[in-house]
């Protein structure tokens, strides 16, 4: 081990069933033994997803035998305070973020991200410059490494006219950022009008309302491309304002993974997807350091971030589920 850790447990979010958010409740827990591929973080920020909703509510079982006690979260950026003997490209006290690739989540190999310290192997994490902010890089985190691939599915955005769904939220706010630094047209799709500033001051150019597109307010054959964090009643429409040749990239469902969509469509349009569960170190590193790179020179705005203390964890969850924030909620210790 490269450096002798303080202390061998830390605070931790741990539930012991599945159910409401008052299932969230702070622990103190032992720290799990450093392999010589790992490194342990000092958590600065760890982010809240609707995966970890999903999760808690049991709508997403932990796969494994003994599901409980489980530590959620999927994503986190700390500082490094303990390095496995095998470790080379981290030293102590550099910053990094991981997505828990493979290790938290409903995989659970490991314990996940709300936590006071977070042990996982070095090649799921990625480093962050010391001059980044580590707040901003936190909001940014997973949904904008998710919004990057996503996007990556239309090709390329210059001067395209494309839709953003969900775009008040998490990936959908980071995704217009990212669309704006690939100089696309974004359109923002919203739930309320309210959220129009947010997302203009992000880089949409237009807006619209999710119940008016359920409507058919995009119109046919007006759009390049589509990311889709919503699905729902607007999944059908969003399709047929597709161009020929345009794709329609899906990377969640809030609003309801059953859809129905006129299929003669599928003749000139494509439909496809990203999922983070197919997220690898070394697609971390590459968007991490690009997505770095555009906030460093100014081409990309963090989005709008809201903090809660670790031990209200249950506090956050309750805003989320009520989609009563705008971009990311983060977790501080």
């Amino acid at each position: 081990m490269a450096a002798e850790e303080r202390s061998r447990e830390g605070g931790a979010i741990v539930m012991r069933a599945y159910g409401p958010p008052a299932v969230l409740r702070l622990e103190r827990v032992a720290l799990p033994p450093l392999a010589p591929d790992e490194i342990r973080l000092r958590t600065l920020a760890s982010a809240v997803n609707h995966s970890d909703l999903e999760i808690r509510a049991g709508n997403w079982p932990i796969a494994r035998t003994e599901p409980f006690p489980y530590v959620p979260g999927l994503e986190v950026v700390g500082e490094v305070v303990a390095a496995g003997a095998d470790v080379r490209d981290f030293r102590i006290g550099e910053r990094a973020i991981t997505m828990m690739q493979g290790l938290g989540g409903v995989r659970a190999r490991r314990p996940g991200g709300y936590a006071e310290f977070v042990t996982l192997s070095a090649s799921a994490a990625a480093p962050i410059p010391a001059e980044l902010d580590p707040l901003d890089m936190a909001a940014l985190g997973l949904a904008s490494v998710t919004a990057l691939e996503g996007l990556r599915k239309l090709g390329p955005l210059a001067g395209r006219r494309i839709a953003v769904t969900g775009a008040a939220g998490g990936v959908g706010s980071a995704a217009l950022g990212i669309a704006r630094a690939l100089r696309a047209d974004v359109v923002a799709v919203i739930s309320r009008a309210a959220q129009a500033d947010y997302v203009r001051s992000l880089g949409a150019g237009e807006t619209v309302l999710s119940a008016d597109v359920a409507q058919g307010a995009l119109g046919e054959e007006t759009l390049d491309g589509i990311l889709d964090a919503v699905a729902g009643a607007s999944f059908g429409p969003a399709v047929a304002a597709l161009r020929p040749g345009a794709t329609l990239s899906l990377i969640g469902a809030v609003g309801g993974s059953a859809v129905s969509f006129d299929a003669y469509h599928l003749l000139h349009a494509t439909l496809t997807g990203y999922s983070s569960e197919s997220l690898d170190g070394m697609t971390l590193r590459r968007a991490i350091a690009e997505i770095g790179d555009w906030l460093r020179r100014g081409k990309l705005a963090p989005p709008a971030r809201t903090l809660f203390p670790l031990h209200e964890a249950s506090t956050a969850h309750e805003r989320l589920e009520r989609h009563g924030v705008q971009g990311r909620v983060l977790l501080v210790p």
